[in-house]
């Protein structure tokens, strides 16, 4: 009868995880692995975000269809729109006259794609863009009457086009022709080695008499996920809001779309962003500046983020100034720290922040001494298994006291096999006469399950695993080993680790023991070699401490083989 239910148990639990799966793949926006159905219907578009008396006007966008209608007051663009390309020694910008916007930013110090992808691996990163596949920009404009918006055609005043040497510092200043006797003028300050960009907005009031505009600023993109994400590993990405009340606030792209966000919607303080994988933008209002917060959705496909402030009132034949930041550039959490607070959060590491971001600290300076990622993160794992060694080694002399015990387990099920209760109430004498807690193994390992998931985000999430070699063929710690070499290593370390230990009495679940590792090192081949390399390390290290608490208890090194299992 035990063995019944536990069979039962069994099936419940894969069938659990089966959906588990499934709902895991919908969640990031997969088709479903195991149980498809029909494509979801569209959802009605957002109602967009509204301020006073002007509604934020539709995003720019490649096709008639999504630039909906020209904001009230606008004047028609005189000239095709012209692109400005400006220069630094990290960011190459590609300006719109239209607006006024930011429509494109490589990165120049990151690499378009991972050195594993040679025909690519000198251009350099985009993350910024507005092509034929893809949105991604920045816009600022006028609301709440008939101003300047990101559609009004806009001049560029004077010729930057790069930073030269001996400058620290460049403008960018965009000029827009006055709508209802308003004028608005972007000026764009790029700093030598930052990827924060001073903004500063001046309306001039020439109309004759007083106006209050709202300033919005928005980043606008399309909601297509990143070539990099896999059907086993997915990392965020989409829109994020910041306040000091509500901290670090996700905003999925289906929330949009079904008009279930939930994010703090006024504040004075924090940033609007957009997430992605190592990269992220964010517009930032000075501390104390009230604001509405926003996400919608613009058209099919393309979404928005950003705030709305309202400013005071301009008397005519006056000006004022309102000042921003904008940061396009790589999640180095260093740098965000510099620019506002929970800037860094856009580094996501999700519920295990607590642990992560300590783990991020103590790998960063394992690396300022060896210089080297890769080996920073054999000596992180070297460092964090000598911390839990007294831990582990409770739990494997508890696995090693079963091991010694198990041949008698095995005989008296054999024994005793017709009659359940007998049989577990001799388990039972044998445990207490050996001294023996079978569930002691477990409750050590569980308590370092979290430090290890919280350290898998750490080399997930930082961007400074990207293109970073380690030795010989892995020269990108971000990507799969290109060989399967590291994959295969892993493979065999964990059917060694599952090997030392000792088979459950039942045989169902001894087939579980080597069936669940075997699979989830087939995942493995997929995953980054830093993530590899780390489960190695964790995986040899164990193999040695389990060997010597074996060694030391007169238990001998014997490895339990699956063979006979699976003959049954």
């Amino acid at each position: 009868m035990n063995d019944i239910r536990r069979s039962i148990l069994w099936v419940v639990f894969g069938l659990s995880m089966v959906l588990i799966w499934d709902k895991w793949q919908i969640h990031n926006g997969q088709k479903p692995t195991f149980f498809p159905g029909a494509a979801p219907v569209a959802a009605t578009p957002a109602t967009p975000a509204s301020a006073g008396d002007g509604s934020l006007p539709a995003a720019t966008a490649t096709t008639p269809a999504a630039t909906g209608e020209m904001p009230a007051g606008a004047p028609p663009a005189v000239a095709a729109a012209q692109r400005h390309v400006i220069t630094t020694d990290v960011l190459k910008l590609t300006f719109n006259s239209e607006g006024g916007s930011l429509i494109g930013a490589d990165l120049l110090q990151h690499a378009a794609a991972t050195l594993s992808s040679e025909d690519q691996s000198d251009l350099p990163f985009t993350l910024l863009k507005q092509d034929g596949s893809n949105i991604y920009v920045a816009q600022t404009g006028l609301i709440g009457g008939s101003f300047p918006t990101h559609k009004t055609p806009m001049t560029l005043v004077g010729s930057p086009t790069a930073l030269t040497d001996g400058e620290d510092a460049l403008q960018v200043r965009f000029e827009s022709a006055e709508v209802g006797g308003v004028q608005l003028v972007k000026t764009y300050t790029l700093r030598r080695g930052r990827y924060d960009i001073a903004v500063q907005h001046e309306v001039r009031n020439n109309s004759g008499s007083a106006v209050s505009p709202q300033l919005y600023l928005q980043l606008v993109r399309d909601g297509s996920r990143l070539a990099s994400d896999t059907p086993f590993y997915s990392t965020f990405t989409g829109p994020a809001v910041y306040t000091e009340q509500s901290k670090f606030q996700k905003v999925e792209f289906e929330d949009i779309e079904e008009n279930k966000t939930s994010f703090q919607k006024n504040s004075s303080d924090g940033y609007v962003a957009m997430v992605q994988h190592y990269f992220a933008s964010a517009w930032v209002l000075e501390a104390g500046v009230a604001r509405e917060n926003f996400a919608r959705r613009v058209d099919n496909n393309l979404y928005a983020v950003g705030a709305i402030t309202a400013l005071p009132a301009v008397e005519s034949g006056q000006s004022l100034t309102q000042q921003s930041v904008l940061f396009v550039g790589p999640q180095d959490e260093k740098l965000l720290q510099t620019i506002t607070p929970g800037l860094e959060l856009v580094k996501d590491y999700g519920w295990l922040t607590i642990l992560a971001k300590p783990l991020y600290w103590l790998l960063e300076k394992i690396h300022g001494f060896v210089g080297n990622w890769g080996w920073a993160i054999v000596l992180l794992v070297v460092l964090i298994k000598a911390a839990f060694y007294w831990l582990n080694a409770s739990a494997y002399r508890s696995m090693a006291k079963m091991k010694k015990i198990n041949p008698r387990i095995m005989e008296m099920r054999e024994r005793l096999k017709g009659n359940p209760q007998a049989m577990q109430q001799e388990m039972m004498k044998m445990y207490r006469e050996e001294k023996v807690n079978p569930l002691g193994g477990c409750f050590p390992i569980l308590i370092q399950i979290p430090v290890f998931i919280a350290l898998y985000w750490v080399l997930l999430s930082s961007v400074e695993m990207r293109n970073a070699p380690w030795m010989a063929w892995i020269t990108d710690l971000s990507s799969p080993d290109p060989w399967y070499i590291l994959p295969l290593v892993m493979a065999v370390t964990t059917m060694i680790q599952t090997a030392l230990n000792p088979l459950p009495p039942d045989p169902l679940q001894a087939k579980m023991m080597w069936l669940m590792p075997l699979m989830f090192s087939v995942m493995f081949f997929f995953f980054p070699s830093g993530l590899v390399l780390y489960w190695i390390t964790n995986n040899i290290l164990t193999i040695a401490q389990q060997a010597h608490i074996n060694s030391r208890l007169g238990v001998p090194l014997k490895f339990t083989m699956p063979f006979d299992l699976f003959k049954k």
